[in-house]
């Protein structure tokens, strides 16, 4: 990610930064889905990320396709991140709710899948966002939407 993919405000630059850096910490301690599944920020802004994953023998199943839980990882990992772009300082969010379309099966062919997820609503007590998930030549994988409690400020 490049500082030309955030945009610039306050506190989505402070939310974006510190997604960055725990996708970072998580890498070089070899922790999280960054680490062990390929799960990759490529973008933020103020309500929408876009994350990325490599089809890799960690993410398939036993038809040697990726497993569909590996798709709803990116997808809520993506949804609670744009959530998170909108919160404040201190504040904490989990997921209450997903809810996964999945459209086709994805072949361990090289492609790459593509998350795109933008916050719909974010209150004070919960939140909700949508993603898509699209390989690299477009095609629709899945959708899904997501309800998130938000937990803060914390002190």
């Amino acid at each position: 990610m490049t500082s030309t993919d955030i945009q610039v405000d306050g506190t989505v630059a402070k939310r974006v930064g510190e997604l960055t850096e725990v996708f970072e910490r998580g890498l070089q301690e070899k922790l999280g889905v960054g680490a062990s599944l390929g799960i990759r920020l490529e973008s933020a802004g103020e309500g929408y990320t876009r994350y990325y994953l490599d089809p890799n023998p960690a993410t398939i199943n036993a038809m040697f396709t990726v497993h569909g839980g590996v798709i709803a990882t990116l997808m809520d990992t993506a949804m609670g991140s744009a959530v998170f772009t909108k919160l404040g300082d201190n504040t904490a969010y989990t997921t209450l709710e997903l809810k996964v379309n999945f459209i086709r099966s994805v072949a361990i062919d090289g492609k790459r899948l593509i998350c795109e997820a933008t916050a719909v609503h974010v209150g004070r007590r919960t939140a909700t966002a949508e993603g898509r998930i699209t390989d690299i030549d477009g095609k629709l994988i899945a959708h899904g939407s997501t309800t998130i409690l938000v937990l803060g400020p914390q002190g």
